[in-house]
């Protein structure tokens, strides 16, 4: 095979990777906008918002801010809650340190085989409901932080296909030029 017949294949090849490597850089970049955009509105919609800063000021256990709450929960104090991270600190450092301390660190499935066992117990039946509701809210929110984690993914993987596009672009275009300057009759 004649050296400059490899030198074009390979320029075409090289030239063929870089305009796939921009389209999966575009499709997972539109990736990465519809899981935050679509995490954004649905959580934006549910105006949940993180108590105050003032309330961190008089952290107690059993209280609306345990200390255990202080180093995660009020980074984002006063703030709506409209991103997966937000959504995983609510969901994991908020609603389940309440969950523990309502349900005695039952679950729900345990509170509700009790409440099943004792049906006329008023306050049993209010914790299995009010467990019950945080469990489901939590479990939205940890969703919400799931599809967010994947829109990061796709972001960084649309960062490294625009780079590899780039670098191949080089490669293919000093393949040009190799393939320009080597005398036709050369032979590998």
């Amino acid at each position: 095979m004649k050296r400059r017949t490899l030198d074009l294949l390979l320029t075409w090849l090289g030239a063929l990777l870089t305009v796939a490597l921009l389209g999966a850089g575009s499709l997972l970049l539109w990736g990465y906008n519809f899981a935050s955009s679509q995490v954004k509105t649905q959580l934006a919609e549910q105006q949940i918002y993180f108590p105050p800063a003032s309330a961190f000021a008089n952290a107690k256990v059993g209280s609306e801010i345990t200390p255990s709450m202080i180093p995660s929960v009020s980074q984002y104090a006063g703030q709506q809650l409209l991103t997966g991270a937000q959504a995983e600190v609510y969901a994991d450092d908020f609603i389940a340190v309440h969950l523990q301390e309502i349900g005695g660190g039952k679950t729900y499935s345990q509170l509700s085989a009790l409440a099943m066992a004792s049906p006329n117990d008023a306050k049993l039946q209010g914790q299995v409901a009010t467990i019950f509701k945080g469990t489901t809210l939590r479990g939205l929110l940890l969703n919400a932080y799931g599809y967010w984690t994947f829109g990061q993914i796709a972001m960084w993987a649309a960062i490294g296909a625009y780079v590899a596009a780039a670098l191949m672009l080089v490669l293919t275009l000093l393949g040009l030029r190799h393939y320009r300057r080597v005398d036709d009759t050369s032979v590998l």
